[in-house]
């Protein structure tokens, strides 16, 4: 399932991901003062990578959510940019597992995306049964997301890793929520949880890289 890059190239595709994406140092700069400390240039890289893509996801999130909330004309351009989040997050993981890993974490990830829209449209319409049926559909493609990527990873456990997607939904659905509500300081507090926990994600899938290929890291 799993096949192997050549470390210039998998620097090379990482690098590429962060080029002129100054929210990426941003990230970099928010955990850690902008250095990587003793850790090696691979590493940093990976780190800093890992970061932006997983930033990216929960701001394109956020997007999403204000635009189909608020019923915006953007909302199908905010879906399509977070649709492509999905799939350079499983190009990246590609750089590692190979193409067909990453192309089954994509799918899976664009599931997850779907399924939120799923449950901010019932939630949205207030209704309850919908809205039961879509969580509980969106809480099983998280348990999917962590078997993959504990199968993938034995750095990954699959019950870290379950935690943490739950995590990350029971977050998103606060800032969903209170978004719907009106209630715009809860909004606000809702992301910046949300946005500090994909981080810790982020940073728990580069060390178990990091622990997988330390040749390469």
């Amino acid at each position: 399932m799993f096949g192997v890059v050549h470390r210039h190239l998998l620097v090379s595709l990482l690098l590429t991901t962060v080029t002129g994406a100054a929210i990426g140092y941003i990230v970099a700069k928010r955990w850690h003062g902008g250095s990587c400390g003793a850790i090696s240039s691979e590493r940093c890289t990976l780190r800093t990578a890992m970061r932006k893509l997983w930033a990216d996801h929960v701001i394109w999130t956020r997007c999403y959510l204000i635009s189909a909330i608020a019923g915006l004309e953007d909302v199908s351009v905010a879906a399509e940019r977070l649709l492509k989040n999905q799939d350079d997050i499983g190009a990246a993981v590609a750089g590692f597992y190979g193409a067909a890993a990453g192309k089954k974490l994509a799918q899976l990830l664009r599931e997850h995306i779907m399924g939120a829209t799923e449950v901010v449209a019932a939630a949205k319409a207030k209704n309850t049964e919908a809205l039961n049926k879509a969580d509980a559909k969106w809480h099983e493609n998280a348990r999917e997301i962590a078997e993959f990527l504990s199968k993938a990873n034995t750095h990954w456990p699959y019950q870290a890793m379950r935690d943490m997607m739950n995590e990350h939904l029971a977050l998103t659905t606060q800032e969903a929520v209170a978004r719907i509500g009106k209630q715009w300081k809860e909004d606000v507090s809702a992301f910046d949880t949300v946005f500090d926990q994909i981080l810790v994600m982020a940073d728990h899938l580069t060390d178990g890289i990091a622990a997988q290929f330390p040749d390469r890291v």
